[in-house]
């Protein structure tokens, strides 16, 4: 199935909507997303989850802010699975491995919200924060080819 079916079936279903591109917006999320990294970083010795779980908000807001230039948002309450499934049909293929670590994430995430004592290990939260690294170097070289005059202080 191309992009453009993709689109048309979420937009259909209420998966998804129009959005006016700000991209006052999207700075905002990358910004946020790099502070994400330092926190993850930070934490890398302290506490692995809090590393895993900055890490994948990382990507998340990288995710959203892909969605957002193209001029569209999740409308459900499972934004991550229609990011997922925007994300696969938008990227191509060599960025596809970055999305499925952000889906194994999730699997990661849901198990810390669900196990109480699920346990993080150090090299998990380590590969996440590299992960999570290389998904705001590629989303913000997306974003500067969709708007090159964007003055990104990142």
């Amino acid at each position: 199935m191309s992009y453009e079916d993709t689109i048309k079936i979420m937009l259909s279903q209420g998966l998804i909507k129009k959005q006016k591109v700000d991209f006052s917006h999207i700075e905002a999320l990358l910004l946020r997303a790099q502070k994400d990294v330092v926190a993850a970083r930070a934490n890398l010795e302290i506490d692995e989850e809090v590393t895993y779980t900055y890490a994948y908000l990382a990507m998340l807001r990288c995710g959203r802010a892909i969605v957002f230039i193209k001029g569209f948002r999740s409308v459900d309450g499972n934004s991550i699975k229609q990011l997922s499934n925007y994300l696969e049909k938008y990227w191509e293929k060599n960025l596809r491995v970055l999305l499925k670590s952000l889906i194994a994430c999730v699997g990661n995430e849901i198990n810390l919200l669900m196990i109480p004592l699920f346990l993080f290990q150090k090299i998990e939260a380590k590969n996440a924060l590299i992960v999570a690294q290389n998904f705001i170097k590629i989303v913000q070289e997306i974003i500067k080819k969709e708007n090159p005059q964007l003055g990104l202080r990142l």
